[in-house]
């Protein structure tokens, strides 16, 4: 079955395939030049494993507190796709990463020196957080 792209889609993806900008993979930090409040960065982590995401966060820390961000917000997504609920064996918890992160980055002494406060910005339950990074110039 073909559908007719409507011209606006058309003209937005004519637009996209001619635009030059980089597009840079979520799992990589990058320094946005054109964004002038750097305070904040922000990742996602939806498609990520328990494993992966607990490295990925470990090093985006890491990263960020280098490069001075003072807040990074952390997507985890609700868990909705989560498994975890129909298996007996597994701590529903424990396995979604809007928990088990907050848990991982509290758990773990070297990061936690890096980190001021950990904060529940999810009001309405959407799945994120922000950490507050201490500066890295008062870092004792």
């Amino acid at each position: 079955m073909k559908k007719k792209l409507s011209d606006k889609d058309l003209k937005d993806w004519n637009k996209f395939i001619k635009n030059k900008d980089k597009i840079n993979p979520k799992d990589e930090l990058y320094e946005p030049s054109t964004n002038k409040n750097r305070s904040t960065f922000v990742i996602d982590l939806h498609g990520y494993g328990l494993d992966q995401a607990n490295k990925f966060v470990e090093k985006t820390i890491n990263e960020c507190f280098e490069k001075q961000f003072s807040i990074i917000n952390i997507i985890t997504g609700k868990g909705m796709r989560s498994k975890s609920a129909e298996d007996p064996y597994k701590s529903t918890q424990l396995s979604i990463l809007k928990y088990s992160i907050p848990e991982f980055i509290n758990s773990n002494v070297e990061l936690m020196k890096k980190i001021k406060n950990i904060e529940n910005i999810d009001e309405k339950d959407l799945g994120s957080f922000n950490v507050y990074l201490k500066s890295k110039n008062k870092f004792r």
